[in-house]
C-alpha cells in the first residue's frame, strides 16, 4: 500500500489543480458540450464528441483529487530534521563510477512529471531514510544490489 504522505508544496499544488479544473476547465468545457449538441446531430459532431470525452476525464479527475486531498497527510519540515534523510528531504548520492544522482523524497502525488522526484514508498528512499552524509546505502532491485553514499542532504521550503 502505498503512503498517503504529501509535502506541503505538492498539497498546495494539488488544491490549485482542482480549484482551476472546477472554476475554470469544467465550466468552459460544459458550454462547449451545451454548444455543440444545439447543432443537432452529435453522431458525427467532432466538437460534441471530443468536449463530452473532455468532461469525463475533468469529472474523473476531480473526484480523485477531492478523495486524495481529504486522505493526505501533510508533513512539514521540522528543523530537527536537519543532516537526516526524511521525507521532503533533497538528496544527493554518488557511487564508485562517478555517478551522482539529486531529488527529493515525496509523496506517490508529487512524482509525476518530475524527473527529480522520487516517491517514498520507493526501494531508494526506503534505504535513505534516517541516513546523513557519508552514509552508505544498498539498494535492492530485483536480485541485484546497489551501493551510493550520501554526499548531501538539504530541505528547502
Amino acid at each position: 500500500m502505498r503512503s498517503q504522505l504529501i509535502t506541503r508544496k505538492g498539497f498546495n499544488k494539488l488544491k490549485t489543480e482542482l480549484d482551476h479544473l472546477w472554476r475554470i476547465e469544467r465550466p468552459e468545457t460544459t458550454r462547449k458540450v451545451t454548444w455543440a449538441a444545439s447543432l443537432g446531430d452529435r453522431s458525427e459532431n467532432a466538437d460534441y464528441q471530443y468536449n463530452k470525452k473532455r468532461l469525463r476525464e475533468i469529472d474523473w479527475r476531480v473526484r480523485y483529487l477531492r478523495k486524495q486531498l481529504e486522505n493526505l497527510q501533510i508533513i512539514d519540515y521540522s528543523p530537527s530534521q536537519d543532516g537526516k534523510v526524511y521525507f521532503g528531504a533533497w538528496v544527493e548520492i554518488a557511487n564508485e563510477d562517478d555517478e551522482s544522482k539529486r531529488f527529493q523524497i515525496a509523496g506517490y502525488d508529487e512524482i509525476f512529471g518530475r524527473k527529480d522526484t522520487i516517491s517514498v514508498d520507493s526501494p531508494m528512499a526506503r534505504a535513505l531514510l534516517g541516513k546523513q552524509v557519508d552514509d552508505d546505502i544498498m539498494v535492492k532491485v530485483g536480485s541485484d544490489d546497489f551501493y551510493w553514499w550520501i554526499t548531501k542532504v538539504e530541505y528547502i521550503e
